[in-house]
């Protein structure tokens, strides 16, 4: 290949800069998806990182230093830094280094753990944390079956990953077989990503696989993918998600489209406590205890079935003492579903040890370009505030600042302005704080979805503007994460929290369902403002995607 063609540049920080209009575009992303992570997507340069985390991935599905650097340097356009090829070489030197597999004990409740190198070996046995959770017995170093992804855990904050061979437990059975056409009468098909992703996950059923994580957009049928799951595995699942109306579209989708009947999946929430072979359950009912320091009797959930695979919905979301009974149930296949793995708490690495890799994801404007998730347009406009307001925001302290400004009553008149030159679209006004969404639902006739909208309430607004009925809700924080409005193509943001790049993710998301008309997404601040500086922030991930963002100043429109 000529130089000049390859797209190519990859820097000594371990940086790669990819040329979307080069000829071998589409080839050399292809090439270094699986071993970097894509940090930046916007018109012209994208921009990918190698760390060590996406350098295990890359070894946890069979790929080795030498064909990294060969992927590399076929389609760099200038020398591949020498320290890169090192870094390459010695991070992945790491990678099974330690094993992890089956004991040979009668009772099944030890794994064994595996290291060859006799230094690292000796450092593993003299340190103190490792310790609480090793055994040292006949030459051999043991671990507690219940204690397995902790350990894994504790390894990654050592720089070692651990490369997980023990066997997972098969579940009880559960045959069943999609619908060629849905209950609603829909033909019905698995779309080939989908199945693609749900292949990388289920693999060939060797020790090694049946754990992971798949990173796909808002819109682009996550839901079918854990369901292709569960068809190739055939057995009893738990489902954990979000709230409440996302079990209730678990349990729609699951009858809708599979051969499932209505007695073999029950609802495990604060509504109901019904267990079947396929369960849904709440993040929340399992995290709940009637003192803080008291136990989490919902946990025994866990235990109530053989279950042969557990999926995490939205697992960038999973709550932190999840993380604990997460650690402990490591003998049963799992698989993560999520449309960005950025954590605000900077716990990616828990993800990538109790849960498993990345094993699939597609960036969001290729799906777009094949029609998969709607065309959306991103539009921030910056208003100042009223003169009234700009004293008190000036002595207010941090907080207060923000609040100030997102509750800007300005922001009436554009959302009306928006409505105005959008008079068909399906809309979602969301926003954070209650006052102001409570204002602009009153002054808009709208229905307001909040977190004390009581459930049976609000998947009645939620039917009603999938009929139709109604053409513009309003929405709190709870609509983030899990609903499903696809015809929805409007979205206004009149304020946020903070510089959450994982909400803004997933506000957008709320419109991407595939439709025949493009969506909208606006964002509404306050000009000169802490929201601003925030809001940089947030629209940072959308062109990060590869979204532009135009930004308009309301006293000049």
């Amino acid at each position: 290949m000529n130089p000049a063609e390859k797209s190519l540049i990859v820097q000594g920080d371990g940086s790669l800069l990819l040329d979307v209009h080069s000829p071998s575009y589409n080839e050399a992303r292809a090439a270094v998806s699986p071993f970097a992570e894509l940090e930046k997507s916007p018109e012209h340069i994208h921009t990918y990182r190698m760390s060590p985390l996406s350098l295990w991935n890359a070894a946890s599905a069979g790929l080795d230093a030498g064909a990294i650097v060969e992927a590399l340097s076929r389609f760099s356009r200038y020398a591949v830094p020498e320290n890169v090829v090192v870094n390459i070489r010695e991070t992945l030197s790491r990678y099974g280094k330690i094993r992890l597999t089956a004991a040979e004990s009668s009772d099944g409740d030890v794994l064994k753990l595996e290291i060859a190198d006799v230094a690292l070996n000796t450092e593993v046995r003299s340190n103190k944390r490792l310790g609480k959770y090793l055994r040292f017995e006949d030459g051999g170093i043991f671990v507690a079956l219940t204690d397995r992804g902790t350990i894994k855990q504790e390894f990654i904050r050592a720089g070692y990953p651990v490369e997980d061979e023990a066997p997972l437990a098969e579940g009880e059975s559960l045959p069943f077989a999609f619908r060629e056409c849905t209950v609603k009468g829909k033909e019905f098909c698995v779309r080939g990503y989908q199945k693609e992703a749900a292949a990388a996950l289920v693999a060939d059923r060797r020790p090694g696989t049946g754990f992971g994580t798949v990173v796909l957009p808002c819109g682009a049928g996550k839901t079918i993918v854990g369901m292709t799951v569960m068809s190739l595995l055939q057995t009893n699942t738990l489902i954990l998600t979000t709230n409440i109306a996302a079990v209730h579209q678990w349990i729609d989708e699951l009858l809708d489209k599979t051969g499932l009947s209505a007695a073999e999946i029950g609802e495990y929430s604060g509504e109901e406590k019904i267990i079947r072979p396929v369960t849904v359950a709440t993040y929340q009912i399992l995290v709940w205890r009637s003192a803080k320091d008291g136990a989490f009797p919902h946990f025994k959930l866990f235990r109530q079935r053989r279950w042969g695979l557990i999926i995490y919905d939205e697992v960038h979301l999973l709550p932190a003492p999840m993380f604990r009974v997460t650690a402990e149930i490591q003998s049963v296949r799992r698989l993560g579903l999520t449309a960005t793995l950025v954590r605000e708490d900077g716990r990616e690495e828990d993800v990538f040890s109790l849960v498993g890799p990345k094993r699939y994801d597609v960036p969001w404007k290729e799906l777009e370009a094949k029609g998969w998730i709607a065309e959306a347009n991103c539009v921030e406009i910056r208003l100042d505030l009223p003169e009234e307001l700009k004293l008190p925001y000036a002595v207010a302290d941090k907080r207060n600042k923000f609040r100030i400004a997102c509750e800007n009553p300005r922001k009436l008149a554009a959302v009306r302005e928006i409505l105005k030159n959008h008079p068909e679209d399906p809309t979602l006004i969301i926003g954070q704080y209650l006052d102001q969404l409570g204002i602009i639902a009153q002054e808009l006739g709208a229905p307001l979805v909040s977190g004390k909208t009581p459930n049976a309430e609000r998947e009645r607004i939620y039917g009603d503007f999938k009929a139709g009925r109604v053409r513009i809700i309003v929405v709190s924080k709870v609509a983030n994460f899990a609903i499903d409005l696809p015809d929805a193509s409007l979205a206004i943001q009149v304020s946020g929290s903070f510089g959450s790049r994982q909400e803004e993710a997933q506000r957008l998301g709320r419109i991407l369902r595939p439709k025949k008309r493009n969506s909208w997404f606006y964002s509404i601040l306050s000009r000169y403002t802490t929201e601003e500086t925030f809001g940089e922030n947030r629209q940072k991930f959308l062109t990060e995607q590869g979204y532009q963002y135009r930004i308009e100043v309301w006293e000049d429109l």
